[in-house]
């Protein structure tokens, strides 16, 4: 697919927003009906995929802020993400960013777009450095999970794999290597 001719725009409170639809109706919703209210609460900060020969919106997603947080009943994922950290730089907590929601409109699904949107978004932190943030995490659904991880996220605990949602995560580092 041909990514050059689409481009990314921040949603603005002036954005109209082109057609999309995704097969997830909570996520059509929010792109719709919640996005710029996020944004204007300073909650989320989205962002839309356009492709402007076609007039549709592509794909979107959301970032919001967001932190790892040691927990003791889960001391092995928490040793496991130390491991690639040096120990003068063990924290109880690490900088993260979430992506909130990530959504492809069903024209282009299975093309390519939803990985070409992640690999912007570990770019975008690994590389303009505007703010430290090790991890990126999503609460996944499920129908989603298998995609995050053939993307290089990893489920951050198994307390949850009965969840409509799977907390996973994906460590920057291995963007930059």
């Amino acid at each position: 697919m041909d990514f050059s001719k689409f481009v990314q725009i921040q949603l603005t409170s002036d954005t109209e927003i082109k057609a999309f639809k995704c097969v997830e109706d909570d996520l059509n919703a929010f792109l719709f009906d919640d996005a710029k209210h996020f944004q204007k609460e300073l909650m989320a900060v989205t962002f839309l995929i356009e492709d402007l020969q076609e007039d549709v919106t592509v794909a979107y997603f959301s970032l919001l802020a967001d932190k790892i947080t040691f927990n003791s009943e889960e001391k092995s994922v928490w040793n496991r993400l130390n491991r690639n950290i040096p120990n003068p730089k063990r924290r109880r907590n690490y900088p993260a960013v979430k992506i909130g929601r990530l959504a492809v409109n069903e024209i282009y699904a299975g093309k390519g777009v939803g990985t070409f949107v992640l690999d912007s978004i570990k770019y975008a932190f690994t590389t303009a450095k505007r703010l430290g943030c090790r991890f990126l995490t999503v609460d996944a659904l499920k129908t989603a999970s298998l995609f995050y991880k053939k993307n290089g996220f990893e489920f951050f605990t198994d307390l949850d794999k009965d969840e409509d949602t799977r907390l996973m995560f994906y460590d920057l580092k291995n963007f930059c290597v």
